[in-house]
């Protein structure tokens, strides 16, 4: 079973390293390319909206760009930590190798297609390779869990479903097949997101803070990580919801799910955080997540007018930057290297925080709007492209303590 050294090293079980390196365990090329792919797919979308780029992908721009920043990026990310992580829960080994290949080939040849103008290819096969790569990511999981009999952990296997629904009904709403608006369907994925990182926050964030700050663990509270999850997880469900009644019940419980996670957030003591380059990222957007859910709220109480604003604080600011810091993260531990960066890649985050604040508040007290937007791009896509350079030796090579993984 893989355990954490006391350096903050992962050790993989002790088996003979074999094979191309890249596909020895999912966190490699999901993390590596779906960094590649958000980046890419950031500059291409902000260009294109601010009229610098011609590009008409199968189902237009904004629904290629709300599409793909989630199903395409996010999902990439998200599958490579689970089936990257569940090898450590379980000391059962994960996908890897061909079938590895595999399943990360059914993601590329999706992003390939969802690329194409939609005359190019029948919508059938567009739809049928795109929705296949999370049911497979689902099995992939389940499988060393239920080996290992530990059941506790096959609550992530309906997440992932849940999201595979999602993604085929904002297909079915492209071709308006189904009642659902596709911009309605990308706000509860959205949020569907946020859940799992909430979830995976609870989980590693106390623990990534003491060891990175050599402080104390802050102890979890039962009652109030179930409240943070389950809030969430209501707000996702009232995003389905379009009937204008009770929209300020809406807003107070996205304030309620808000508050009770800046909260947990409080408990874990950013300030103690600021000086560690791999932790304060991970805090900040936690925060980011926290505010977006406020935003939200103020939004359904009529106070805020622009929800662009509120989900892309999820977005940029939750999503984009947790991501960045647990790939930086997670690629050096689980290749046997020390857990430490230098001033580089605290550069990326600190751009891509900058990102963040540039998208979500500038806006607020300029008229710039599509200047705000390209500059916001400009910074999220010299962030991940920073990591993708980076961190190209360290997902390529194999580990440098010869074990496998």
């Amino acid at each position: 079973m893989a355990v954490l050294l006391p350096s903050g090293q992962i050790a993989e079980p002790d088996e003979k390293a074999r094979g191309w390196a890249f596909m020895r365990l999912a966190f490699r090329p999901l993390f590596w390319l779906g960094a590649l792919f958000g980046m890419l797919s950031i500059i291409t979308w902000s260009l294109t909206y601010t009229g610098h780029l011609a590009f008409s992908p199968y189902g237009g721009g904004y629904f290629w760009h709300t599409h793909e920043m989630l199903f395409g990026f996010a999902v990439a990310i998200m599958s490579g930590f689970l089936l990257t992580a569940v090898q450590n829960w379980t000391g059962v080994p994960s996908i890897k190798g061909k079938p590895l290949a595999a399943l990360v080939l059914l993601w590329l040849s999706a992003r390939i297609l969802m690329a194409l103008p939609g005359s190019w290819v029948p919508s059938a096969l567009v739809i049928a390779v795109d929705i296949a790569f999370l049911p497979a990511a689902a099995l992939c999981f389940a499988l060393p869990i239920i080996k290992a009999q530990l059941v506790r952990n096959l609550f992530f296997v309906p997440l992932l479903l849940m999201m595979a629904a999602l993604n085929l009904l904002m297909h079915l709403s492209q071709l308006q097949w189904v009642a659902l608006n596709f911009i309605t369907l990308s706000h509860t994925m959205v949020l569907m997101v946020a859940l799992v990182m909430v979830i995976i926050g609870g989980r590693v964030f106390p623990m990534f803070t003491a060891n990175g700050t050599q402080t104390p663990k802050v102890d979890n509270i039962l009652w109030l990580d179930k409240a943070a999850i389950i809030s969430v997880l209501v707000c996702a469900l009232l995003t389905l919801v379009n009937s204008e009644q009770g929209i300020a019940l809406q807003g107070m419980a996205f304030i309620a799910a808000a508050l009770i996670n800046f909260v947990r957030a409080w408990r874990w003591r950013i300030w103690v955080t600021f000086g560690t380059a791999l932790v304060w990222p991970l805090h900040l957007s936690y925060w980011a997540i926290c505010i977006g859910l406020l935003m939200l709220g103020l939004m359904r109480l009529e106070v805020l007018s622009n929800p662009s604003l509120a989900y892309h604080a999820i977005t940029v600011g939750g999503m984009g930057l947790m991501i960045l810091a647990m790939i930086s993260r997670v690629s050096l531990g689980h290749t046997g290297r020390m857990i430490k960066v230098g001033w580089v890649i605290n550069s990326a985050f600190i751009a891509l925080f900058s990102a963040f604040v540039i998208r979500v508040f500038a806006p607020l007290v300029s008229d710039q709007y599509q200047s705000l937007i390209l500059v916001s791009a400009l910074l999220w896509t010299l962030a991940y492209l920073i990591y993708i350079i980076a961190y190209a030796p360290v997902v390529f090579k194999p580990r440098v303590d010869g074990r496998d993984g």
